[in-house]
């Protein structure tokens, strides 16, 4: 318990010491993006279920419920990640389902296919894990609580 609260420590003073202002951009684009993905699957849930149903992950009957808890997860999560408040807990939401989408979806369709995403994925992830060590950065709500608040 102790070295993990003094690796988040470390974590945490490394982040805040190296983050450029300029990766709010990429911050506020990765939000942007699991946002308006979570808003697609909202207008269109049919067609996550029918996703997840190929994938093979609603086995059991009634598994209705995987579907809309994905689509809010990208639509809360995403506008957290946006204004960077609680970033890291809204990333580690965020990359079971991003994992789960390049493993189980996309990776079956290749990344020729007319509507693979999985280099978009790859992506995604990528800076899910990235923003995870780095946090919310000098200009997020993050830093406002931590500074203001506490």
């Amino acid at each position: 318990m102790f070295l993990t609260m003094s690796i988040v420590r470390q974590i945490e003073k490394w982040s805040s010491t190296h983050n450029p202002k300029w990766l709010v951009f990429i911050r506020v684009t990765l939000g942007l993006c699991l946002f308006i993905k979570g808003v697609s699957f909202l207008n269109n849930i049919s067609y996550l279920q029918q996703l997840l149903e190929r994938s093979g992950i609603s086995m059991v009957d009634n598994n209705f419920w995987i579907a809309p808890i994905i689509t809010w997860i990208h639509i809360l999560g995403g506008a957290l990640i946006i204004v960077g408040l609680f970033t890291r807990m809204a990333i580690v939401a965020q990359i079971p389902i991003v994992a789960g989408a390049i493993v189980l979806i996309n990776s079956k369709n290749g990344i020729f296919a007319g509507q693979s995403d999985l280099i978009f994925s790859i992506v995604v992830l990528l800076l899910l894990l990235f923003f995870f060590v780095e946090g919310g950065g000098q200009i997020s709500m993050d830093n406002y609580v931590k500074r203001h608040l506490l």
